[in-house]
C-alpha cells in the first residue's frame, strides 16, 4: 500500500513522488534575470533595487510600465533609472535607452558598478553598521533604561528570496561589461537632424519617432513572439528619461491648457499595447511637479501600471528637521497593478523613506526617533512636537499642538 500511495517509488525526505503535469504551453520561459511570481503567475524581473522589488510585490512584471515621478531636482529619480538599466546589463538583457537631454551613451557610462557577490555588500553594510553603532553607543545613556532592551525595528523591507543585485554608486560600470550586452539608443536631437519633422495623430514629433523606434526593435529582434528569436529568449528593458518635459517638444509643463493636451496620454496608450505583446519592461521618469494640469497627471497615472513618486528633502524644511536627519527623502507608492487577481500585492509598510549612503541607495521604513532624554532643551522639544504634528497625517504620529510626552 505504501508503494501504491507513492506511485511505486520510495519518497526521500518525506516528499511524495507524484508530480503535477503542466502543459508545456502554460510553462513560463526560463529567461535569465527573471522568476515567476507565486501569487499571480506572471514573469518578474528586478528593478535593480531589491528593497524596491519587495515594496512592489516581488519585482516588475514583464510587459508592464513603471512610472517614476521625479523629485524636484531629478537626482534620485535619475539614480533609480540607472539602477534599472544596470540590472539589465548584469542579467544580459537587451537595453533601449531614450533621452532628449543626455546622450544615451553617456548615461550607460555613468551606471553604478555591480557587486557580484554578497561579500562586498556585507563589507559595505559592516562599515555602515559600525558607524551607526558608535553613534548609538554615545546616545545610549540618553534613552530610558526600560527601552534599551527592546528589539530594534527592522527598517529595511525583507525580501522572501534572493533576487536582484546590489550596486556601488561610488563606482561606474566597467567598459568590458558594457561591451558584452546589446543596446539601442534614441537621442532626440539626432533624430531631428536625420529625419524631417512630422506630426501625426495629434502627437508630437518626438513621441512619434520614439514609438516607431521601439516598435521596430520589438519586431526585428523577435521580442513580440511572432518570429522566434534566434538564440535563447531574452528581455528588452526600455528606459525613457524625463518624458513630458519641454525637451521632448511637449508643452504640458508650460501651460494649464497645452496645445497637445492628449499627446502624452496617446503615447502611453500605444506604448502599453507594445509592452503587453512583447517580452519587455519599461521605466519612465516624468517631471510630475512641473505638470500644471493635474487632470493630465491623473490620466498618465491611469495609463501606467506601477507609479512611484519621490519626494526629496533638498531645499525644503524637512532637510534641517531632526526627525529626518537619517533620510534624504520620502517614497510614495501611488499605484500597483492588479495582475490575474482582484487585489494587488501591497506592502504592509505605508511610510517609506530612502537613504543614500556612501555606496548604497536603500529604501527603509520611516520611523520617528525617540526623544526621551531629560537633557533636551525645552525649545528643541517644542520643535520636535511641531514637526511631529506635521507628520501626524502621513506617519501616524501622536502629537497634538505643542504637547510632548515625557517618560
Amino acid at each position: 500500500m505504501a508503494a501504491l500511495a507513492t506511485g511505486g517509488a520510495t519518497p526521500s525526505d518525506g516528499a511524495t513522488s507524484f508530480q503535477r503535469k503542466v502543459p508545456a504551453s502554460s510553462r513560463l520561459a526560463a529567461i535569465a534575470g527573471t522568476r515567476p511570481s507565486v501569487r499571480h503567475g506572471q514573469l518578474l524581473l528586478s528593478s535593480g533595487l531589491p528593497s524596491l522589488d519587495c515594496v512592489l510585490g516581488g519585482g516588475l512584471a514583464v510587459g508592464t510600465l513603471l512610472l517614476i515621478e521625479e523629485d524636484k531636482y531629478g537626482i534620485y529619480s535619475n539614480l533609480l533609472f540607472k539602477y534599472f538599466l544596470a540590472e539589465g546589463i548584469v542579467c544580459g538583457h537587451n537595453l533601449f535607452v531614450a533621452s532628449a537631454k543626455e546622450d544615451p551613451a553617456d548615461i550607460l557610462k555613468e551606471l553604478p558598478a555591480p557587486l557580484f557577490d554578497d561579500g562586498h555588500k556585507n563589507q559595505v553594510d559592516e562599515k555602515e553598521t559600525a558607524i551607526k553603532s558608535k553613534q548609538e553607543s554615545q546616545e545610549s545613556m540618553k534613552i530610558a533604561w526600560r527601552y534599551q532592551n527592546l528589539p530594534k525595528i527592522e527598517v529595511s523591507p525583507a525580501a522572501s528570496a534572493r533576487f536582484g543585485h546590489y550596486y556601488d554608486v561610488s563606482k561606474t560600470v566597467s567598459p568590458e561589461l558594457l561591451q558584452s550586452i546589446k543596446w539601442h539608443r534614441f537621442f532626440l536631437p539626432e533624430e531631428m537632424s536625420l529625419h524631417p519633422e512630422i506630426k501625426t495623430c495629434n502627437m508630437t514629433y518626438g513621441y512619434t519617432r520614439l514609438l516607431q523606434s521601439i516598435q521596430r526593435i520589438i519586431y526585428q529582434e523577435g521580442f513580440d513572439g511572432s518570429s522566434p528569436q534566434k538564440k535563447q529568449k531574452n528581455i528588452l528593458r526600455i528606459g525613457i528619461q524625463s518624458l513630458g518635459s519641454v525637451l521632448w517638444g511637449d508643452d504640458v509643463c508650460c501651460a494649464d491648457n497645452p496645445e497637445d493636451i492628449h499627446s502624452l496620454t496617446k503615447f502611453l496608450y500605444v506604448l502599453r499595447g507594445l509592452l503587453r505583446m512583447s517580452l519587455s519592461a519599461c521605466i519612465i521618469t516624468v517631471p510630475a511637479h512641473l505638470i500644471q494640469n493635474k487632470a493630465i497627471m491623473e490620466r498618465v497615472t491611469n495609463l501606467s501600471d506601477t507609479v512611484v513618486g519621490l519626494e526629496s528633502f533638498i531645499g525644503s524644511e524637512r532637510e534641517t528637521n531632526p526627525l529626518y536627519k537619517d533620510y534624504q527623502g520620502l517614497i510614495h507608492v501611488h499605484q500597483i497593478p492588479r495582475l490575474n487577481s482582484l487585489i494587488c500585492d501591497v506592502s504592509g509598510t505605508k511610510d517609506l523613506a530612502f537613504r543614500l549612503k556612501r555606496k548604497l541607495f536603500t529604501i527603509e521604513r520611516l520611523h520617528l526617533p525617540p526623544d526621551l532624554s531629560d537633557t533636551v532643551s525645552r525649545s528643541s522639544k517644542q520643535d520636535l512636537a511641531e514637526s511631529t504634528k506635521l507628520l501626524s497625517s502621513g506617519c501616524g504620529a501622536m502629537a497634538i499642538g505643542k504637547k510632548h510626552l515625557d517618560f
